[in-house]
């Protein structure tokens, strides 16, 4: 069985906007890609509110939304991606491919449904557990792809070697 494949995304989030800034994602041989994404100008807000975000620091820095797709058509074609729940992935990932009239190569699926044993707020007490113990920051999304990696092992869905 191939290793299953994991997403997370941080975004922002104001009254008037949502959108993606980084996205990291698992390969087939459990390794992780990451990027912080240059947004769309759609996602913006009128009044330019986005909180303390640097869209400075996104624009040098980013990946462009063609780019990322390109890499999410290479990396995940015709996958189930396996997310933590707890934020609007789906949503997210809605918002990168319409940006460019495209459609996402991948399923977008809750980790309930890969790890079926235990309860969402089992899954979650656990997926916190590990981000703590490996002292790693909840909100990079490398950190978060990590965590459900490390939960899958723990659950024998990877093939040993």
């Amino acid at each position: 069985m191939a290793a299953p494949r994991f997403l997370d995304i941080e975004y922002c989030q104001t009254d008037d906007a949502l959108f993606p800034i980084a996205m990291a994602w698992s390969l087939e041989n459990g390794q992780m890609k990451t990027v912080v994404i240059v947004p769309a100008d759609e996602w913006l807000p009128e009044d330019g509110d986005i909180g303390d975000l640097d869209l400075q620091y996104l624009d040098e820095q980013g990946v462009p939304l063609i780019e990322l797709i390109h890499e999410l058509h290479q990396d995940l074609p015709d996958q189930t991606v396996y997310v933590d729940g707890l934020d609007p992935d789906e949503i997210l990932v809605d918002l990168i491919f319409s940006a460019l009239d495209q459609e996402a190569p991948f399923e977008v699926a809750p980790i309930t449904e890969l790890i079926t044993g235990m309860s969402s707020e089992m899954l979650e007490d656990r997926r916190r557990q590990l981000l703590f113990e490996e002292g790693l920051e909840p909100q990079l999304p490398e950190n978060g792809v990590y965590a459900l990696l490390l939960m899958a092992q723990e659950q024998g869905l990877f093939d040993e070697d």
